[in-house]
């Protein structure tokens, strides 16, 4: 068994500061940006070493080597290499994939290299069987998610990889992996992704969320991206809750020490989306459109004022549409949607109709300073529609997204009404998106890649 020095266990600085994130009292910020991912792992407990950055990285000493629950992204990679090397525990014998998302799955390249050079086993990376289905994926949609993730997080340059680590082993429905001194019991549930994994190691009372808990909102309705799963998240948070777990390691965000706590976290964030799902089904069982459905249902305010619960990534009007999506098709229900018009012709007769697309967006315009920016924001894109090269109605639909962004609270809402008023920013002044996203200081920091989620600082701008 590898030897540990107990006063390095609990590092006051970070217990503190993670206290304070609970509490209310601090922001993600720190953490997110990297402030506590060192050069060395922050030692949670003995036989445990937290990588604390965008993805966290979990690290355990099992006394035959070290078993890590994801590998953090391209950007912390060597870093994570050199922090578990500090360690101190023996090679890299596993590493466990909770789910296929690029910010999880691409540390484990320098521990590969490092076995190819020293002729030892790379490690054996394990994942849900899922997993290399949605690799497969991300190859063939290469184009369509390095659009999408531009918009979400505001990085014109950025290029969706093509290039993934596949897991060496793959399971269905539970694994239980034991190494050393510890063991490690793998389950699949749907979530945030069809590939999820949790992992509970009893011998430390110690959960591994990877994104089933992430500080947020759940990041269950991403309108960008493909089917999440909220019933079957509220049912794995309550299986979680029965582990009894005493430390809560999430995929993003600080560690939850303590019983009480973890179950508190782990409840309120079930009981979010359960209310969700049973209002929205509700709802459609009542024969509602869409339309009602988003508008209808009500969300606790006390759940939302949980620091770990604010809508700061995702949404729950996101989560809504999804449950939509994934109990009702695609179809809202209008019957003027079933087989469109094309966008733009629809907005050409409507502009004929108003007395021209300048009349729309300057209507727009006044809705907006009258507090009713849904309204403008409609009227806004239908202007752009109808006139896309006018600069007066560009420039309108630019003073309406900017205004909406600045007011969102969701990285998602943010990014997309950032981007559309960049693109018309870009007619008004003759330039491209790419200049436009980078006149401010935050908007530089986003497109040199400085993406972030959850609470975080106002004056990152990305709270």
């Amino acid at each position: 068994m590898t030897e540990h020095n107990e006063a390095e266990q609990q590092p006051a600085d970070y217990a503190a500061y993670a206290d304070r994130v609970w509490q209310g009292s601090e922001t993600l910020l720190p953490h997110l940006s990297g402030a506590y991912a060192g050069d060395e792992l922050v030692r949670l407990r003995p036989r445990v070493g937290f990588f604390p950055a965008f993805a966290n990285v979990t690290a355990f000493d099992t006394g035959d080597g070290v078993v890590l629950v994801d590998s953090g992204d391209f950007r912390t990679a060597g870093r994570l290499h050199e922090a578990v090397r500090k360690f101190r525990a023996g090679p890299v014998r596993s590493v466990v994939y909770t789910h296929g998302h690029v910010d999880h799955v691409f540390g484990v390249l320098p521990f590969d290299q490092e076995a190819a050079r020293t002729g030892a086993d790379r490690p054996e990376v394990v994942a849900h069987e899922a997993v290399p289905a949605r690799f497969d994926r991300y190859i063939r949609t290469a184009g369509y998610n390095s659009w999408i993730n531009r918009r979400q997080f505001g990085v014109p340059a950025l290029e969706w990889p093509t290039t993934y680590r596949y897991p060496d082993t793959v399971y269905r429905d539970r694994l239980t992996v034991r190494r050393g001194a510890l063991t490690f019991e793998l389950v699949h549930a749907r979530g945030e992704t069809d590939d999820h994994t949790y992992v509970w190691v009893p011998e430390l009372k110690t959960l591994c969320t990877g994104d089933l808990f992430i500080w947020n909102t759940p990041n269950a309705g991403n309108p960008q991206k493909v089917q999440r799963y909220p019933e079957d998240w509220a049912r794995a948070l309550r299986s979680m809750q029965e582990l009894g777990a005493e430390l809560l390691l999430p995929g993003h965000g600080v560690p939850i020490t303590g019983a009480d706590r973890v179950n508190r976290a782990l409840d309120d964030t079930a009981r979010l989306l359960e209310t969700l799902c049973e209002q929205t089904r509700d709802l459609m069982n009542a024969g509602h459109r869409l339309d009602a459905v988003i508008h209808g249902v009500r969300v606790p305010e006390d759940l939302l004022d949980r620091p770990y619960l604010h809508p700061a990534y995702d949404e729950p009007e996101f989560v809504v549409r999804n449950l939509w999506r994934l109990w009702g098709g695609w179809y809202d229900q209008n019957p003027a949607t079933l087989k469109p018009a094309p966008e733009a012709a629809v907005a050409a007769e409507f502009a004929r109709a108003a007395g021209g697309a300048l009349v729309l967006a300057r209507r727009a315009l006044e809705l907006l300073d009258a507090g009713e920016s849904r309204l403008a924001a409609h009227l806004a894109e239908t202007a752009a529609l109808a006139a896309p090269a006018d600069p007066e109605v560009a420039r309108a639909r630019a003073h309406v997204f900017t205004v909406r962004a600045g007011k969102e609270t969701s990285t998602m809402a943010r990014g997309v009404f950032a981007w559309a008023a960049a693109e018309s920013a870009a007619v008004a002044e003759g330039t491209d998106v790419a200049t436009e996203l980078a006149r401010t200081p935050e908007g530089r920091k986003k497109a040199e890649g400085m993406i972030s989620v959850g609470v975080v600082g106002e004056e990152d701008g990305c709270c």
